[in-house]
């Protein structure tokens, strides 16, 4: 409900002081730290440039440099979510605790009311939980604890971490206790999800019976809600709570208040399915673990566990009995748009002998754990091979078919990155078994399959030049491969100065002309390789560093996720077609200046002019058709399979 009064200064500053840019943004927004500053994709005109949007700690602002939204924390909530001012600043008081003042005391009454009511509940859910504690000791529990003991094998510390208890069997032993012995309102039990109405409409239940009792807690530590776990046959084996003004499990991830400090601290988070098998590996040290609720990761839940991470780092260690392609798939289809875009760097463990979580931590080690996490595959390695497992590759039409499962999957990465041409020569290899000339044709069969997907998505063939995208990521792809693959720069360098490209964006040519100034301030030539390769680099990241204003643009650059550094692992071949993607978009624009030339001129007067200009425009088309064959239907061309030493490997245009 809206709210209709006006908040009084005092409360509006001290939410200003209280509240953390960071910490609201990334609940919003995957943030990557840059410097003294945090980047990522800007919400408000759907921007797919992950480094548009700066979030400043300091002075607690956000800025996108592409549409200009900037401001603060208030502000950011209000465009986010279309709320009023006064709406935003009372939910961010009640989130920090700051007492509400209005100008009409009356109003400041009944927002006080509502606030005592969510305390009040948050009450009843601590007493809760501790009367299940107690009853988890007393005689009735003790099934329940020895199934904790001796199956489960937790120790008395763990149990206590996670404050996990019993419900007796009796129907109304909950309710009994909090309404007539602690006098809370029955309504208020309702309310908190704890007792349910008798379809006779008189009188009411408890909901959970005869149980072993999980709280659910949220970020801040307080029990929100509760799993509880059947003793016997009774179904359904687990039952939850069900959604309140405090619960709502499309939001909350189990254990995070109990992982988030490891998971920044070794910068990476463990999803796993039960809260028994993330409350193991607490237990065996491995505090990084976190457990979904019953429903497949959403966008949000994984947006919350990456503000954690700054590599963005998540592994997901689901049961080998249920795993499989569609499982995997259901899985992640809540954030799918951030796995294939490289914003998540997603793993999938797949513990051997069909074994969850609990069951091998009851018969290895936590080292052990931890080594089948180290080798985990990235989610479309482990995707790839799961569609390649029995597969016999020698047996006619497989070949066809699993080319074409291939391209379906690959179809989904973002046309034209160098993590798709990753993946299009890695299926090509797997489905080759060794045979290099087969892998060619199966690499060319592939990204002719994928070419006629999007023109049949699209109806018209694809131009290279439609957006400024494709510029952006041959420049890109250049100076990451100079930068962080020294071997190549004297190649990179002569191929730049021989077919005299300049590179056309202000934050790639800040760059390009910092590595030449500091290269001339050393009088060195740019051609030798360095005393250390990676000299230069480091000079730019600490350079770069201490300039904010052009920190976030050149991040990408400077510092390689685990994605750009896939995508160039076969630098000579993205080299050569970065070349030639610059220089198409070069001659196009020749050939613009020159139609433009042509019309702006009295050809009839001077015909001699005319037919210089329509000269220069043939020249210029007859250059983008041959550039044009060499990357959209020559690829392979482009793939430096010969002498990558580099002089003999100029493309000649």
């Amino acid at each position: 409900m809206s709210t209709q009064f006006q908040i009084h200064k005092d409360t509006i500053d001290q939410v200003s002081q209280r509240a953390d840019i960071v910490d609201i943004v990334s609940e919003r927004v995957v943030l990557r730290k840059s410097g003294a500053n945090f980047r990522g994709a800007c919400p408000f005109h759907n921007g797919t440039n992950a480094t548009a949007l700066t979030v400043n700690p300091s002075r607690q602002m956000y800025h996108c440099f592409n549409c200009g939204a900037a401001g603060g924390a208030v502000k950011f909530l209000m465009e986010i979510d279309k709320r009023s001012f006064s709406d935003v600043v009372v939910d961010l008081a009640k989130r920090y605790n700051v007492p509400i003042q209005t100008v009409e005391p009356e109003k400041a009454k009944e927002i006080q009311r509502q606030i005592s009511h969510h305390d009040r509940l948050y009450e009843v859910m601590a007493l809760t939980t501790s009367f299940y504690q107690h009853a988890l000791y007393a005689h009735q529990g003790k099934a329940a604890l020895a199934y904790l003991l001796e199956k489960r094998r937790m120790s008395k510390e763990t149990i206590q971490k996670f404050q996990l208890g019993y419900a007796p069997a009796g129907w109304e032993t909950l309710m009994g206790y909090l309404v007539q012995q602690k006098q809370i309102p029955v309504s208020l039990v309702e309310q908190a999800g704890l007792i349910v109405p008798r379809k006779t409409g008189h009188g009411f239940y408890d909901r959970f019976r005869d149980r072993l009792m999980i709280p659910i807690h949220d970020s801040r530590g307080r029990v929100i809600a509760f799993g509880g776990r059947s003793l016997g046959d009774e179904e359904p084996k687990y039952l939850n709570s069900p959604e309140t003004e405090l619960f709502s499990k499309g939001t909350v991830l189990f254990g995070m208040d109990k992982a988030r400090d490891s998971i920044s601290k070794q910068d990476r988070a463990i999803v796993v399915e039960g809260y028994f098998d993330a409350i193991a590996l607490h237990q065996a040290g491995i505090e990084q673990a976190i457990a979904t609720m019953g429903v497949a990761l959403n966008a949000d839940q994984m947006k919350q566990l990456l503000r954690y991470t700054d590599s963005k780092n998540v592994i997901l260690n689901f049961d080998a009995d249920k795993a499989g392609i569609s499982a995997a798939e259901k899985a992640i289809a809540g954030f799918k748009e951030l796995v294939y875009n490289g914003t998540v760097q997603l793993r999938v463990l797949t513990i051997p002998d069909g074994k969850d979580a609990d069951e091998y931590l009851k018969q290895h080690s936590a080292d052990a754990y931890n080594h089948l996490i180290q080798d985990a595959p990235l989610f479309l390695d482990w995707l790839l091979k799961q569609t390649l497992a029995g597969q016999d590759l020698n047996k006619a039409g497989t070949l066809q078919k699993l080319s074409q499962a291939f391209v379906q999957l690959l179809d989904r990465l973002p046309s034209g990155s160098t993590l798709r041409d990753h993946y299009i020569h890695t299926s090509a290899q797997s489905l080759s078994q060794g045979d290099s000339y087969l892998s060619l044709r199966l690499e060319e069969d592939i990204r002719r399959q994928l070419r006629n997907n999007r023109w049949n998505s699209t109806k018209t063939a694809p131009s290279i030049t439609t957006t400024t995208n494709t510029l952006h990521c041959a420049e890109t792809q250049l100076l990451q491969i100079y930068l962080h693959f020294p071997e190549h720069r004297a190649y990179i360098y002569s191929l730049i100065e021989r077919e005299d490209i300049d590179f056309s964006l202000s934050n790639h040519r800040y760059l390009w002309q910092t590595i030449l100034e500091l290269m001339e301030n050393k009088k060195t030539s740019l051609a030798p390789e360095e005393p250390s390769p990676n000299h230069l680099t480091q000079q730019l990241q600490i350079l770069c560093a201490e300039k904010e204003e052009v920190a976030h643009q050149l991040n990408h650059l400077l510092w390689l996720d685990e994605n750009s550094r896939i995508g160039i692992l076969r630098p000579q071949m993205v080299i050569r077609t970065a070349i030639a993607q610059i220089q198409y978009i070069m001659s196009d624009k020749r050939e613009k200046y020159w139609l433009e030339l042509f019309k702006s001129k009295d050809v009839v007067a001077d015909p001699a002019f005319g037919y210089h200009c329509q000269e220069k425009i043939q020249e210029e088309k007859r250059r983008k058709i041959e550039i044009k064959k060499l990357i959209e239907v020559n690829y392979l061309d482009l793939s430096g399979t010969g002498d990558s030493s580099g002089e003999n490997n100029i493309i000649e245009f």
